[in-house]
């Protein structure tokens, strides 16, 4: 009987505190995974061309830039497998511009520089996107890499 009342106890925790849909369960896991990985290295496509994929796979893409016009830059593509917002964080503030496959620009819902959950996040873009693949610009800056964590909002997350 105690261990059914410690496991309801520990369940309904989990469901409370655990990763839910709002924003800051969003900023959580975009420090979370900002701070600790799992990690993985690409380069940046000057051109737009061929452009690395990253995805929304509770993983820290380090980004190096390449040099483009104004600085350093570049792009890599998304596959949005569903039509939610998205949020982009990066640990550089960094201009980002979202296309969809058309060319089209996709206008930000919100775009700040930080976070109260962690001094990690200098950037925190939502854009709203439907299923589709996407390319991501960043810069020009003057920061040579950008690590990004993409968080689908208002969904639960899974680590």
């Amino acid at each position: 009987m105690k261990l059914k009342l410690f496991s309801a106890v520990l369940l309904s925790t989990s469901l409370v505190f655990g990763c839910g849909g709002d924003e800051e369960t969003a900023d959580t896991e975009g420090c979370e995974h900002l701070q600790a990985g799992p990690a993985s290295s690409i380069n940046a496509s000057a051109s737009g061309t061929a452009a690395p994929a990253v995805s929304n796979d509770h993983r820290r893409y380090d980004i190096t830039l390449a040099d483009v016009t104004g600085g350093k830059g570049g792009s890599v593509s998304f596959a949005a497998s569903e039509a939610v917002d998205y949020i982009l964080f990066t640990s550089a503030d960094v201009p980002v511009t979202v296309k969809d496959g058309n060319g089209q620009t996709v206008a930000a819902e919100e775009s700040v520089k930080s976070s109260s959950e962690c001094t990690e996040i200098k950037g925190r873009h939502t854009f709203p996107l439907n299923v589709g693949t996407y390319t991501l610009t960043f810069g020009p800056t003057t920061a040579t890499t950008v690590s990004l964590v993409i968080e689908e909002s208002g969904t639960d997350h899974e680590h």
